[in-house]
């Protein structure tokens, strides 16, 4: 039985200043009973996010990477818990093998997204930071109110994909 956990939280920025109210920096920690090199393997595939994470609409791979992949594009929908949709292309930037995948997303969202792998006993440790600032322009306007609510939306998000990554895992041991 594959078990895990799920926290979150929301960071001020660098140096301890606090971010504007249309920039987010989201930690989302999960520990999965797997393989860092399995977690890997499903993490590393973004074109499946949409067979097992239930918010990922679609992946279209735009542009081929290196042999790494670090040069990717890819344009990804994402359905919310929220009645909003999200549309970005992820450029993969940095792939250390199996501990790190980071991309640069430009689009509704602008910023960074990094996934870290740690093995711990059995188990694989997940951070995912999205770094990131809104640029629809009703989110621009409103972020000062919803700044809570796009987190709250974000930790709904994540959490569904650690559901299904949950799930998926369990097919592939």
């Amino acid at each position: 039985m594959i078990a895990g956990l799920y926290r979150q939280s929301l960071c001020i920025g660098a140096g301890g200043f606090a971010m504007s109210s249309t920039e987010f920096h989201l930690v989302t920690n999960w520990t999965v009973d797997a393989s860092v090199e399995d977690v890997w393997r499903v993490l590393n595939e973004p074109e499946t996010w949409p067979d097992w994470w239930p918010s990922v609409k679609q992946v279209t791979l735009l542009r081929p990477g290196d042999e790494s992949g670090i040069g990717a594009v890819r344009r990804m929908k994402w359905s919310t818990a929220l009645p909003y949709d999200l549309a970005f292309d992820m450029e993969t930037t940095r792939v250390d093998p199996p501990s790190l995948i980071e991309g640069r997303a430009s689009g509704e969202l602008e910023g960074v997204g990094r996934w870290t792998l740690r093995p711990d006993g059995s188990k694989c440790n997940i951070r995912y930071d999205w770094i990131v600032a809104v640029t629809k322009s009703w989110m621009v306007r409103l972020a000062f109110i919803l700044k809570p609510v796009f987190s709250w939306n974000h930790a709904v998000v994540m959490e569904r994909g650690r559901q299904g990554l949950v799930r998926r895992l369990a097919r592939v041991g």
